[in-house]
């Protein structure tokens, strides 16, 4: 009861800010329609009641179950099996995450169809699932975060000089939107799971900088399918 309690505050609080913005531009600016009003009420409302099942459901089974998975394929000591669950669950957590299907409808849309919406998709996840994994081989050999990110970016930039330049947004939007709901909380929760089996100071270092590497792989998908579309 206090974990639903505390998170129907805090959509409250997120939603109500907006509502109120909203409003009083609606009565000193904008003066748009009565309709167009309440349909922003209605919208708000039902947003703020997905978003207050949507966090529920993270805090209950979400992150859990992450950290559960995390732990349990630890516990195996098998490196090829934590990397290749690692890459399983960051391309299918990649594939259900919605900010990622709203970008491949925009660019399919704005494309013409060119960039398929199923190919952008899968190649976002890939990028994710080959990404984490590598994440994960971080965290057991102890790897400074910088000696990947750094590496990671430059060779984003260095594919980018022969990538069409239309490919470069979609790319760095492609890292943005794998960044959203759905896919953070798991990968964070998979992190812990993992660091926490490890022991060591890794519990308390390791299990952040999951995220930031898991961006970089879209980045580079993306690119790399812009160089062979060209």
């Amino acid at each position: 009861m206090q974990k639903i309690k505390e998170t129907f505050r805090e959509v409250v609080f997120a939603m109500l800010p907006v509502v109120l913005v909203v409003t009083i531009l609606q009565f000193t600016l904008l003066h748009l329609p009565g309709e167009v009003l309440w349909r922003f009420f209605g919208g708000a409302v039902m947003v703020g009641g997905g978003l207050f099942l949507f966090l529920l459901g993270v805090q209950i089974g979400m992150l859990p179950m992450g950290e559960t998975i995390g732990s349990a394929v630890a516990q195996q000591g098998k490196l090829w099996l934590l990397l290749l669950f690692g890459f399983i669950l960051g391309f299918i957590i990649t594939v259900a995450e919605p900010d990622v299907r709203v970008l491949a409808m925009q660019v399919d849309l704005v494309s013409g169809g060119a960039i398929s919406r199923s190919v952008l998709v899968y190649t976002i996840a890939l990028g994710v699932g080959i990404f984490v994994a590598l994440a994960m081989l971080r965290t057991i050999f102890n790897i400074p975060l910088a000696y990947l990110l750094i590496p990671g970016y430059a060779l984003i930039f260095a594919i980018a000089a022969f990538a069409p330049p239309r490919f470069i947004p979609v790319s760095f939007d492609a890292g943005g939107v794998t960044t959203g709901p759905m896919a953070v909380p798991f990968i964070l929760a998979l992190g812990v799971g993992v660091t926490a089996v490890l022991g060591g100071k890794r519990t308390t270092a390791d299990r952040f900088g999951l995220v930031a590497l898991a961006s970089i792989g879209p980045v580079l998908a993306v690119l790399l399918l812009g160089v062979i579309y060209r």
